[in-house]
């Protein structure tokens, strides 16, 4: 596999070194792992860690969802994606934090660049892990922008595929619609040697070369009033670096401007489906945040729900339109710099749209803001075209600075 390459043995050093203090983890056993990495196949993965979502089962770690419901939850096996990466060679190295049913509701985990600030939404601990050395690559999901913001906040790539690309068998549902695994790692080789596997059933040889796209949309969106400077500054540095390779245009996005309010829509309906016992038999163990969201979805009537379902088909037809004249979308991947945990998560309004659609995305580290805290950028792809965005994405990380390290990484 290529891209960055840390040993096992250092893996295993920056977790002891850095967890108390990141916190990225809900269960991690380093004799476990030192035990797994001497009995793991022979594969495209082997000697590479794994930190996985806790929203997804494993059979040796307990799995909580991030709700104090499940408490001590043991699944009887282990989730599609975590049997994929184990018959490839990959070693777990334990449960990363995630938001109570992959929501809102924060966890323990600290950004790598700033303990003050937010590591961002449900796929915390996976990017925070990855940001610190301490795991090649975190499973992470994404029903709004849980993968997207924290690869941005923390520095890190984040690769949302099309939906549907990877199995689901074994992750906790939230909105079906929408519910994706992808990956954070350190580098597009990396996710791209991971999805190799992942896309399987059977790991496929990768063939991914550098390419660059004929013509780039700059999409700032519909809602690029709520960028802040960071965000404004990054998309400005990405477009001045791309213009002077490729042809760079600005695009039109005002009519997705329903595309928010449809997500949210059929993300609260589906998520009063989808934890229908939690909320009849636990709800006084459930946080405001999700109660919340349960009882918005509750209100919503089936009728309402199908003409949101109708609308975003619609605009899936538009978008891939704009694949007729752009080879890949830039957008902003977070408002900003991460805010500070008082403040959430972040807000997810920079990628409800392109969760919407469908689209795969990879989150692209390497620019700072004025606090000089990482500031990703999204490059998207037409749906489907994985393996091509995924050529164009080694492109344009080329192109961008090196990702940024935490001073606890350089101290």
């Amino acid at each position: 596999m290529t891209g960055q390459t840390i040993d096992p043995t250092a893996r295993l050093a920056h977790i002891a070194r850095f967890e108390p203090e990141i916190r990225a983890f809900t269960a991690c056993d380093p004799a476990r792992i030192e035990a797994d990495l001497r009995t793991a196949p022979p594969g495209p993965l082997s000697g590479r860690l794994v930190g996985v979502k806790d929203i997804i089962d494993t059979a040796h770690y307990p799995t909580g969802y991030g709700s104090d419901i499940y408490a001590g939850h043991r699944a009887t096996g282990d989730a599609a994606c975590v049997a994929l990466l184990r018959a490839a060679g990959a070693t777990m190295a334990g449960k990363t934090v995630t938001t109570e049913f992959a929501f809102f509701r924060p966890g323990p985990t600290t950004n790598p660049f700033d303990p003050a600030r937010t590591p961002g939404g449900s796929s915390s601990g996976s990017a925070a892990a990855v940001a610190m050395g301490m795991v090649d690559i975190g499973i992470a999901s994404q029903t709004a922008a849980s993968l997207t913001r924290p690869a941005s906040y923390c520095g890190v790539v984040g690769f949302k595929p099309t939906y549907g690309r990877y199995a689901l068998s074994g992750v906790k549902a939230l909105g079906p619609s929408f519910d994706a695994l992808g990956t954070i790692t350190p580098d597009v080789a990396t996710a791209i040697a991971a999805d190799a596997v992942l896309a399987g059933p059977v790991p496929a040889a990768s063939t991914i070369v550098p390419r660059a796209p004929a013509r780039i949309g700059i999409c700032r969106t519909p809602w690029w009033h709520e960028a802040e400077d960071g965000t404004r500054m990054a998309m400005a540095e990405a477009e001045r670096i791309f213009s002077a390779h490729t042809t760079v245009e600005m695009v039109e996005m005002d009519e997705f401007a329903a595309a928010a309010d449809l997500h949210i829509t059929i993300m609260s309906f589906e998520a009063a489906q989808a934890l229908a016992w939690e909320y009849q038999a636990r709800r006084e163990t459930c946080s405001p945040q999700i109660v919340g969201l349960i009882e918005a979805g509750r209100a919503i009537t089936r009728a309402t729900y199908e003409h949101a379902q109708n609308e975003a088909a619609r605009l899936r037809t538009r978008a891939a339109a704009l694949f007729t004249r752009y080879d890949m979308l830039v957008a902003p991947a977070a408002p900003g710099e991460a805010p500070l945990r008082t403040q959430g998560t972040g807000s997810p309004i920079f990628s409800r749209l392109w969760t919407l659609l469908y689209l795969p995305t990879v989150t692209l580290p390497g620019l700072v803001g004025p606090l000089n805290m990482p500031v990703g950028i999204q490059c998207l792809g037409p749906h489907g075209a994985d393996e091509t965005l995924f050529e164009h994405a080694l492109w344009a990380e080329a192109l961008l600075p090196t990702r940024p390290l935490s001073s606890l990484l350089k101290s």
